[in-house]
């Protein structure tokens, strides 16, 4: 993160840090730019993420990828992908790690959300954690798929968490979402 501000003039403002439980949490995010895997890690507590497998693929980054444990899944086989991501997400809440999860599953470009899937909410469901709303507009600065970059700042929001009881995966889902949206008209 000192790099990108030193070469690339990008910088953060983070909304909400008091938001972060103390304990391990589903983090749930849109996801418009690659920042937000490196600026997370500044954010919050030791974390891990749900991804594709071919990242693991990439040479160097990818070995190392591997080290932290991701949730990694085969996008091609949905119903496989959303058991191992609820089995192996409540594993590493257990462990006291936080898991990231993009529920878009892929990038979105700026200004747009896509459809939001349920395994964050179903982690939370199953273990009882909280879901920790994220908003970010770092697609602004870092596009999608581009390798330009603006200088500029990206606002980081955490939302209160959000309790799983009483409410089912698609309830859940659709309050983040909607709560999502909320931001993305507020924090353009």
């Amino acid at each position: 993160m000192w790099w990108l501000k030193i070469t690339l003039n990008i910088k953060f403002n983070v909304i909400g840090k008091e938001n972060i439980p103390n304990e391990a949490s589903v983090i749930v995010s849109n996801h418009q730019s690659t920042w937000e895997t490196l600026g997370f890690q500044t954010i919050f507590p030791h974390q891990t993420w749900v991804l594709k497998q071919e990242l693991q693929w990439i040479p160097i980054f990818g070995w190392g990828l591997s080290l932290l444990k991701p949730i990694t899944i085969d996008r091609g086989e949905k119903l496989k992908a959303i058991k191992k991501v609820i089995k192996q997400g409540s594993a590493r809440i257990k462990e006291g790690i936080y898991v990231v999860v993009f529920p878009e599953g892929t990038r979105q470009p700026y200004t747009q959300l896509g459809e939001y899937q349920s395994g964050g909410m179903a982690i939370a469901k199953k273990t009882g954690c909280s879901i920790i709303p994220v908003y970010h507009n770092a697609g602004k600065l870092w596009p999608k798929g581009s390798f330009i970059k603006q200088p500029g700042t990206i606002t980081v929001v955490i939302g209160v968490a959000i309790k799983p009881t009483g409410k089912n995966a698609s309830t859940l889902t659709k309050e983040v979402r909607e709560w999502t949206l909320s931001m993305q008209q507020k924090y353009q």
